[in-house]
């Protein structure tokens, strides 16, 4: 992938205007409701590229969709997470460090579904939006807890992004 990263402050039509084949939403610090424009950003994109969105990425993603956020008590620290998959049972363990999750409730009131869940508590840890061409996790996909448990989730954005654009053609 030839990657293009750009400021929180770029407007959807900057990021429209590099014609990528797909958007990642990054990580980072903080109450993800507090980012309101960046949230607005997200509205505008949705639907138009592949989206991927990872821990503050995530929220922001559910956010932009009409879902909410809370604060954990004691959020989830560490290398050591594990994270359930619904649809085949299968658990990951996984890096995370966030003190913010996402409601499961109010994903799948706008469209999204659930499919990862922390094994621990059952909050949301990923979130799919098919209608969207986009998906999200809570946990840090790239920090490779284990033998690259959840590098798949990668291979997930990049074919989405090849379907896409060979769709256009």
């Amino acid at each position: 992938c030839k990657v293009h990263i750009v400021p929180s402050t770029t407007t959807a039509e900057e990021i429209l205007s590099l014609n990528p084949d797909g958007i990642m939403l990054s990580n980072g610090p903080g109450d993800p409701a507090e980012n309101v424009e960046c949230i607005e950003v997200i509205k505008k994109l949705l639907g138009k590229k592949p989206i991927f969105g990872i821990c503050l990425g995530h929220q922001l993603l559910a956010l932009a969709n009409g879902g909410r956020t809370e604060k954990l008590k004691y959020g989830h620290r560490g290398a050591n997470q594990p994270v359930k998959q619904l649809s085949s049972g299968r658990v990951y363990i996984t890096s995370q460090n966030h003190g913010y999750v996402v409601v499961n409730e109010t994903v799948e009131k706008n469209g999204g579904k659930v499919s990862l869940i922390n094994a621990n508590d059952g909050t949301c840890e990923g979130v799919d939006y098919p209608e969207l061409n986009a998906f999200s996790t809570q946990f840090h996909p790239e920090a490779c807890s284990g033998p690259m448990d959840t590098s798949f989730m990668f291979d997930r954005f990049t074919d989405l992004m090849r379907s896409e654009k060979n769709a256009v053609k």
